[in-house]
């Protein structure tokens, strides 16, 4: 949404009506005449950008979060706003609203917005690790902020979770211990913009910045019953595929459901984009996300009639997506070497720049580099390190420093508005290529000068250079201990 809106802006639009195409619903649901809620809020509280917001921080005057009037409205409104007949959803076909060609409307929007603030509130708690007590992984749901909107997604995430620090705490009361600190967070303020998130990690970001190893989303995990939908970013790829085809219990929903590195809805953004780090996220759906519209997910309605019951009768889905999550969290916060892969991160790189119209040679030559580095990273010492003995705990720390640090190369110094600042997550389904340089070519039909394209080109070349030159330093490091002990 927030990239559409930017340009909008841009173009000199005043207003905007917002509603959700009856096309773009899901088929189970029937919202077509409900108005909705939707966050303009890129993250945190606006009026403190950057940094916590405690009290006696300064407070900047923030009346609206963009220039454009902005105002969601049903389809059933907008169909009477266009003046077109009710017939245009049928039983077998669906025919998306459209202003008739020679078609001309007036409507005078006037919004009046009255600014509060109000407290929110994030639950924390944590099962200390024995042998890396300093390294966190952080498995994060989301508390109801609204009282009549999205009642399901909060519901589930809650479910989970309290399904998660059950199980684990039994196997604390017999002794057991996580090698690394498992961080469990329910966070407040998640349809507002992500604000508990964001607040909580910019007041301890240094310490984060060092501590945290991945982040394991729970936002919204069961919004439907047909499709599995796992993403994970590069690194963690792998670990989510092997931790699906060994869990899951609906058989028949799992197979072709293909790992991604999609923009993730919710509170891992500030992970992601500010702090760089791993994350990962199990989801149902109604249906396959390639099909869906990318705007339906910020989209907050009235909780309508569908309940978890009715969506999950069995809750086999929860179950699911409980032994899911808790594997990835378990498999990351004991597994002695971090089971990141580096190699699928250069994979993945190659991939955003096929078939791109801005490709040059430049952009191929520095990621075929990465490709060879990460190759002799993974095969050099990922593979001796995963010997029981080679695993000297001072080569093992210094390893799981360099696999922590992987992704944050990849965090350019400004991204478009509604776009991920992590460049290795793309848009959504629909598209392969590097979001930012997608969004880049736009503002150039826009403005018909390749200025935006050639600024966009230089971030994602550094950020791909820099992480070769990362790759490449770890493996220096690891070469200079070997030959020092010979």
């Amino acid at each position: 949404l927030l990239p559409q809106l930017s340009l909008l802006e841009e173009a000199g639009f005043g207003g905007v009506l917002l509603y959700v195409d009856p096309c773009d619903l899901p088929k189970t649901t029937d919202l077509a005449d409900k108005a909705f809620m939707v966050s303009l809020n890129s993250g945190g509280d606006p009026s403190t950008p950057g940094y916590a917001s405690i009290d006696g921080s300064y407070r900047q005057n923030r009346q609206n979060l963009t220039t454009l009037l902005v105002q969601p409205i049903s389809a059933v409104l907008a169909r009477k706003l266009i003046s077109l007949p009710e017939d245009s959803v049928q039983k077998d076909r669906c025919t998306p609203l459209q202003l008739p060609p020679t078609g001309k409307k007036i409507i005078r929007l006037n919004i009046q917005s009255v600014t509060t603030y109000k407290t929110i509130s994030n639950v924390i708690g944590y099962l200390k690790g024995a042998v890396f007590p300093d390294r966190y992984v952080i498995l994060g749901s989301h508390h109801s902020s609204l009282n009549t909107y999205g009642g399901q997604g909060w519901a589930s995430s809650t479910a989970v979770i309290t399904a998660l620090i059950q199980a684990l705490t039994l196997k604390a009361k017999r002794g057991w211990r996580p090698d690394r600190t498992v961080v469990f967070c329910s966070w407040g303020g998640t349809a507002f913009g992500n604000i508990g998130s964001y607040e909580w990690a910019e007041d301890l970001r240094r310490v984060l910045q060092r501590n945290v190893v991945a982040y394991v989303s729970l936002h919204n995990p069961v919004r439907g019953n047909s499709t599995l939908h796992p993403v994970a970013s590069p690194s963690l790829q792998q670990l989510a595929a092997e931790s699906q085809s060994f869990n899951c219990v609906e058989k028949t929903r799992c197979p072709g459901s293909n790992v991604s590195s999609v923009q993730i809805q919710g509170d891992s953004d500030y992970f992601i984009n500010h702090l760089g780090v791993p994350a990962t996220q199990f989801s149902y759906e109604d249906i396959k996300t390639s099909e869906n519209s990318s705007f339906l997910s910020e989209a907050l309605f009235p909780v309508h009639a569908t309940k978890t019951e009715e969506l999950d009768p069995s809750f086999s889905l929860h179950e699911t997506i409980a032994k899911l999550t808790g594997q990835v969290t378990l498999k990351i916060a004991n597994e002695p070497v971090l089971p990141f892969n580096a190699l699928d991160i250069a994979l993945e790189v190659q991939n955003s720049l096929k078939g791109d119209e801005v490709g040059v040679p430049q952009l191929l030559a520095v990621a075929s580099r990465l490709r060879d580095t990460a190759e002799l990273f993974q095969s050099d010492e990922m593979r001796p390190a995963n010997d029981p003995k080679e695993r000297a705990p001072v080569r093992v720390r210094m390893l799981n420093d360099v696999l922590q640090n992987l992704e944050k190369s990849f965090r350019v110094h400004r991204a478009p508005p509604g776009l991920y600042r992590n460049i290795l997550y793309r848009l959504d389904e629909r598209t392969s290529q590097f979001s930012v340089l997608l969004e880049a070519l736009e503002h150039c039909k826009l403005h018909q000068s390749n200025e935006t394209i050639q600024a966009a080109l230089s971030e994602v070349l550094n950020s791909i250079n820099s992480a070769q030159v990362y790759f490449k330093a770890g493996l220096d490091v690891f070469e200079t201990t070997l030959a020092g002990k010979k």
